[in-house]
């Protein structure tokens, strides 16, 4: 009667490495696949939306006058995260008044954390793109 090696018995008895590697992986992606499917709803009060480009907005000012000036505006970074804090439901132009939450530069002309903002809904998004990112980062990896 042959007695079977201590190798052969380890080899049937525990699971294969790339196995337990793939349901890891999975279960990290699933995830972001099912949040880049989910549909954005209506942009409410207490939103996080972020800002799309470069772009420059109106600070809002407690004065009600409607004479600019060049410290009324500032620029937002892409990407720039915001918080709404009143929805175009309550505007009748349209507009959103967020609050930055990024960019610690408080330098001009970029908006200073914590500053009122005047946005147009289309100057926002609500989701960052999941997949956008990873394939902007992919194409610079291999674009060298």
């Amino acid at each position: 009667m042959a007695i079977p090696s201590t190798s052969e018995t380890v080899s049937n008895s525990e699971p294969p490495l790339w196995s337990i590697a793939i349901v890891v992986i999975i279960i990290l992606v699933a995830p972001l696949v099912l949040y880049s499917f989910a549909p954005t709803g209506p942009i409410r009060e207490g939103d996080t939306v972020f800002a799309e480009g470069e772009q420059h907005t109106r600070i809002r000012s407690t004065t009600s006058g409607q004479s600019w000036k060049r410290e009324d505006i500032c620029l937002l970074d892409a990407n720039s995260p915001l918080i709404v804090l009143q929805s175009s439901s309550n505007q009748a132009d349209g507009s959103i008044i967020a609050q930055v939450q990024g960019n610690p530069s408080g330098e001009w002309p970029f908006c200073s954390v914590h500053a009122e903002v005047i946005l147009k809904t289309h100057q926002v998004f609500q989701k960052p793109a999941v997949f956008g990112t990873a394939r902007e980062i992919l194409a610079g990896l291999f674009s060298r």
